[in-house]
């Protein structure tokens, strides 16, 4: 099993880490089995699997239930928990709870937070208390309604620069990785050659530390995915055939 000290290592691989989304424990277990190194519970979860239309009205009791689910059934990948909307950033001390009680109780290994000026100090806290902390930068599906949607980040020298900045001070903070989302390839390049932990891209080019994306997006469930996913099956089909086949054999009577 990866510790985070073997990710926060992993950057001078030449081996790109993996990454995926699980939410529940028979989708974990096929992640585990097959080698992936880390397995997200995200609160993407709202989108690919709750029904939401964004990610803002998964609560943290959702997150905790599935990263139950998910660490039950993972015997080897490093289980990464998401912290959701506003479970942090309103203070500090809130944040440490909600970020315990998915390590503590829902058994992850470490938590994820979409990352800003406001979370480097809680992100020091955090790694003090023992809680290891993934950042996450670049297109932040929390803010949404700030940025206006699900548009790239970085494409300014500004916002470029900003990106940076804040991932350095993350590392700083005590980061033992950072998820890059939906960049400039370029940008998401100088980001991983600045810093000493992993970056893990998502939409950001091929020249980061790894990769990670969404399950359903991975399989071909998902109905919409977003045009930097690749679907690597056809779940969607299948599910399809083998439902409308069960009722066809139940209502033709050749079931059971």
């Amino acid at each position: 099993m990866p510790t985070v000290q073997d990710i926060r290592q992993a950057s001078a691989d030449t081996t790109p880490l993996t990454m995926l989304t699980a939410y529940d424990a028979p989708t974990a277990a096929i992640v585990d089995a097959a080698g992936v190194d880390m397995i997200l519970v995200g609160d993407s979860m709202g989108n690919a699997v709750l029904g939401y239309d964004s990610t803002l009205p998964v609560t943290m009791a959702d997150v905790a239930s599935h990263t139950g689910a998910v660490v039950r059934a993972t015997e080897d990948a490093l289980v990464v928990a998401d912290m959701p909307f506003l479970s942090y950033g309103a203070d500090d001390d809130t944040g440490i709870e909600n970020a315990g009680q998915l390590v503590k109780e829902a058994g992850a290994s470490a938590v994820k937070i979409e990352s800003g000026p406001h979370t480097v100090a809680l992100t020091e806290r955090l790694v003090q208390l023992g809680i290891p902390v993934m950042a996450h930068l670049g297109l932040t599906p929390q803010r949404v309604n700030q940025v206006g949607g699900y548009t790239r980040q970085g494409t300014t020298e500004a916002d470029a620069q900003e990106i940076k900045d804040l991932a350095r001070r993350h590392e700083e903070a005590g980061a033992f990785s950072l998820v890059l989302e939906h960049v400039p390839s370029e940008l998401a390049a100088e980001v991983t050659a600045d810093l000493d932990i992993p970056v893990i891209g998502i939409g950001a080019g091929a020249e980061t530390d790894g990769q990670v994306l969404v399950l359903t997006d991975v399989v071909g469930l998902s109905a919409s995915p977003p045009p930097f996913a690749e679907s690597f099956g056809d779940v969607r089909g299948e599910m399809e055939d083998a439902v409308a086949a069960y009722r066809e054999a139940v209502e033709d009577g050749e079931f059971p």
